[in-house]
């Protein structure tokens, strides 16, 4: 009888090892998707108010970018992973570096949606950005 016992054990444990392999193995893989989905730059377009010209911005995620009177950083930038339905979205934070009063203070600062701009749009009385997309 003692024979029976040690060799459910043993299977017992051969299930648990095969068990925690295995979801190691989807918790690296799911991680690894996150990863790849993530751009190091951003496209942006940026129009002036004013002179009714709009530019593209090539952005280096994580690097400040002065346009004009704007500072414009991208901390992140991910496209979707679905194809029937590409959505781009970035991390976006932009100061106005005419308002002295205090530097620490965004006037955007959050996610920006390609699809939906206006889930999430930029108020400015100059300017107006929107998400192109990430590369």
């Amino acid at each position: 009888m003692p024979l029976i016992k040690n060799i459910k054990v043993g299977n017992n444990k051969k299930i648990l090892t095969n068990l925690v392999i295995c979801l190691s193995l989807i918790f690296f893989s799911c991680a690894k998707s996150e990863e790849s989905l993530a751009k190091k730059n951003t496209s942006v377009k940026i129009l002036d108010k004013i002179s009714s010209k709009n530019e593209l911005i090539k952005l280096i995620n994580g690097e400040e970018f002065i346009y004009k009177d704007l500072s414009i950083k991208s901390m992140k930038c991910t496209n979707s992973e679905f194809d029937d339905n590409p959505e781009t979205k970035a991390y976006i934070q932009v100061r106005d570096l005419t308002k002295s009063d205090n530097d620490k203070v965004y006037v955007f600062n959050g996610w920006m949606f390609s699809s939906s701009p206006s889930i999430a749009s930029f108020d400015h009385p100059v300017y107006d950005i929107w998400l192109v997309n990430c590369y």
